[in-house]
């Protein structure tokens, strides 16, 4: 059985979700920042989930770092594919070291 197809819908599934997620707790911050900015008070409910998007937002900044730093040794470009890999997280490292896209 060829599990190609299956990987590869799966994959397009996780980077919609993941984008999604991530406009969201940038969104979730910016809120958080305007808040403390006008002295406004944010339900104490939310904290967990601001603490979870924190932890969310710094893997995939570490992870846009890693595929920069990477990126031109599989001849992309390192602030496209970094973005690209902020938003998409895990998968995008996984398909910048996919050797079977290697030209």
């Amino acid at each position: 059985m060829n599990l190609k197809p299956i990987k590869r819908n799966i994959f397009a599934v996780v980077k919609i979700i993941s984008t999604m997620l991530i406009t969201s707790a940038i969104g979730l911050e910016s809120w958080n920042i305007y808040a403390v900015i006008t002295n406004s008070n944010l339900p104490s409910s939310l904290n967990p989930i601001f603490w979870i998007e924190r932890f969310a937002l710094m893997s995939h900044f570490i992870e846009s770092i890693i595929a920069a730093f990477y990126a031109s040794s599989r001849k992309k470009m390192p602030i496209k594919y970094a973005t690209y890999t902020f938003f998409v997280g895990t998968i995008g490292l996984l398909e910048l070291f996919d050797r079977e896209n290697d030209y």
